[in-house]
């Protein structure tokens, strides 16, 4: 028989690609991580994991199992969440990871929507850029994400996940008032080549958006100024050190002396924002007022 619980072990090891980084996000230490797939291997019969000096990868056996693994470990999350619904009543904590903006926009309103009507459900918020969230949820570390789109996220259709799209945003040009682009309502991205740029640090998914707009555009963006603050951003700008792309609502009631803020011409670079748990919890009596309140709270957000 197998033991679920060396599944759990086995999906970490998979995500992560070494023992050290699963045992840390497992908080194991790499022996017994390493103790517990070994008798993985015994349970099975197969050898499940090639061992190199850069770390692990499965083996065909190791794949057909990990396949399994996603179903077996979704619905022990619905298991869970009927017999918590079956217990009755919805009392307890969610963990929230979300990045500042996703904070502001939909997590905090969310959090008041709870409290008049879920008063038993205390949110607690973490702070996460939206490519550290996903990871959380599938470690354990939190319930919720709330995450963005980027290159390498996790497919629509990965079976470990279950989203709710909540909303979508483009990215303005954000310009000192003396630009020669400064004047016109729309802003050409090619228009902005020879211009020195400024945006977030590389890994951070609004990084990775900012390139691929830059490269549809024909040019690659010469990156002099980094900081993953976008009142940082807007402030630089403002002082005449460069151009930058900012996503709409991390520009609302923001400072901007000496910027203009202007919608990019033509097709945009746009921030997708999800929730995402895993899958099979998406019905938890706690985790399921929390994912329709922060539907809610994105129905509510400014469209302009």
């Amino acid at each position: 028989m197998i033991d679920p619980r060396r599944l759990r072990i086995l999906r970490a090891v998979a995500d992560h690609r070494t023992v050290t980084a699963a045992a840390s996000a497992l908080y194991l230490t790499p022996s017994a991580v390493s103790q517990q797939l070994n008798a993985l291997e015994q349970e099975t019969g197969h050898a499940l994991l090639i061992r190199s000096g850069k770390g692990v990868r499965l083996t065909a056996a190791g794949e057909i199992l990990l396949a399994h693994t996603h179903t077996v470990l979704a619905q022990l999350e619905r298991a869970e969440a009927e017999l918590a619904a079956y217990a009755g009543g919805a009392a307890g904590d969610v963990t929230v990871a979300a990045f500042a903006t996703g904070i502001a926009e939909v997590v905090a309103p969310a959090i008041g929507h709870l409290a008049k009507e879920h008063p038993d459900i205390r949110v607690r918020v973490r702070d996460a850029e939206g490519d550290e969230s996903l990871p959380l949820v599938l470690d354990g570390e939190a319930d919720i994400a709330v995450a963005v789109e980027y290159r390498g996220a996790p497919r629509e259709d990965d079976r470990r996940l279950a989203r709710v799209p909540l909303y979508a945003e483009p990215f303005d040009a954000v310009l000192h008032v003396g630009h020669l682009l400064a004047e016109g309502e729309r802003v050409e991205l090619a228009g902005l080549a020879g211009s020195d740029w400024i945006g977030p640090y590389p890994g951070n998914p609004c990084h990775d958006m900012v390139l691929l707009a830059c490269e549809l555009a024909g040019f690659q963006p010469r990156l002099v100024h980094s900081s993953d603050d976008f009142r940082a951003v807007v402030a630089l700008a403002g002082a005449g050190a460069g151009v930058a792309l900012v996503p709409r609502s991390a520009l609302r009631g923001m400072e901007l002396s000496e910027t203009v803020v202007r919608p990019v011409a033509g097709p945009a670079a746009t921030r997708r924002v999800f929730a995402a748990v895993r899958a099979g919890a998406e019905t938890h009596p706690l985790i399921r007022p929390v994912l329709d309140a922060l539907a809610a709270s994105a129905e509510e957000l400014p469209t302009g």
